[in-house]
């Protein structure tokens, strides 16, 4: 059966690395230079995109490129080298705890003077910013738990058990219209956005791809497994208090009843999420494989080093003003919406 019409439309390419490697997914280029593929930028617009073209060949696959391409020998090189660049960027730059003991006690602070996006959507935030924040966080969220099932075949006895059960509530404890990737559709309808699968990727910055592709980057390499259950610890840790604030400002600014379920079905469920994954997920881990304590400070950090960064690019740009999007969000036909000024 022939699946190439399937998946969404390649999006522009940012750069030489991302520009060859869209050309030679659709079979009309070779692949990117070594060179090109060495200088590009850890955390820049080229590389990012780059990388997600070939992490989403793991997902859905984009429209007219043969599955195949997906194990193609060549592209998993440049893959390789444009991984390579991005993960020491993260380990020289995103290392922060030595022990794990502090990385999880630091996740567990709630800051009483928080400044971050969940911050600012609840007090100031504008409608047009709420579908921003949204738009790009539909790059994950119409994916959730995907990149984190991959860890599933790597861990054993409480790690997995655990981590099977956290999943199966992600994808709606067997319920279609309860999987969260579902929710976040709805979400984003009542805000007037295009639910269609990877339809704000072009309008993302990199430091928005990034923190999808660390996902899809530990998610595919059994040796960054740790790395991946850290990643898992930092998302649940920290969302519930996260998702009440922008629950709040969901109601706040107007957004929608099915806007506000999203953020507040996080609430409760991550709130219990949160001690599973501490005391069964990473503690069962350990228990078999203790030298990955190390492995799991690092995603916890690698997550917050990105995080922070995206949260600096929509502050800095929304304080100013200006939209924080490459390209304007439009509106679905017969919804209206406030846009930035």
């Amino acid at each position: 059966m022939n699946h190439v019409h399937l998946g969404p439309e390649l999006p522009p390419a940012r750069g030489p690395v991302s520009a060859a490697v869209r050309e030679y997914l659709r079979g009309t280029g070779p692949l990117p230079r070594a060179e090109d593929a060495d200088a590009a930028a850890a955390y820049g617009d080229d590389l990012q995109l780059a990388l997600y073209l070939c992490y989403e060949l793991h997902y859905r696959g984009f429209a007219g490129v043969p599955p195949e391409r997906e194990w193609d020998p060549g592209l998993l090189g440049v893959r390789a080298a444009l991984e390579r660049r991005f993960l020491a960027a993260l380990r020289a730059d995103a290392t922060v705890h030595t022990r794990l003991d502090d990385a999880l006690a630091d996740l567990l602070v709630e800051p009483v003077d928080g400044a971050g996006v969940s911050h600012f959507l609840r007090e100031q935030g504008e409608l047009w910013q709420v579908r921003e924040y949204a738009a790009q966080r539909s790059l994950y969220h119409l994916k959730e738990a995907d990149p984190h099932a991959w860890v599933l075949p790597r861990l054993w006895g409480r790690a997995k058990a655990a981590m099977a059960a956290v999943e199966f509530d992600e994808y709606g404890g067997g319920r279609a219209d309860r999987v969260h990737a579902r929710l976040f559709a709805d979400l984003m309808r009542d805000l007037g956005l295009d639910t269609t699968y990877g339809r704000y990727l072009d309008a993302a910055p990199a430091e928005a791809l990034a923190t999808v592709n660390l996902m899809s980057l530990l998610g595919l390499h059994r040796e960054l497994r740790g790395a991946l259950v850290g990643h898992f610890a930092a998302v649940e840790i920290t969302s519930s208090p996260g998702s009440r604030r922008l629950a709040e400002a969901m109601r706040r600014t107007g957004a929608g009843a099915a806007a506000a379920f999203f953020y507040d079905e996080h609430v409760e469920a991550d709130a219990v999420h949160e001690q599973v994954v501490r005391h069964e997920v990473i503690a069962g881990l350990l228990e078999e494989e203790p030298h990955l304590a190390a492995d799991v400070a690092f995603g916890i950090d690698a997550t917050g080093h990105l995080e922070d960064r995206l949260g600096d690019r929509l502050l800095a740009d929304w304080r100013a003003g200006r939209s924080s999007l490459r390209v304007p969000l439009g509106t679905v036909p017969g919804v209206l919406v406030g846009e930035p000024r």
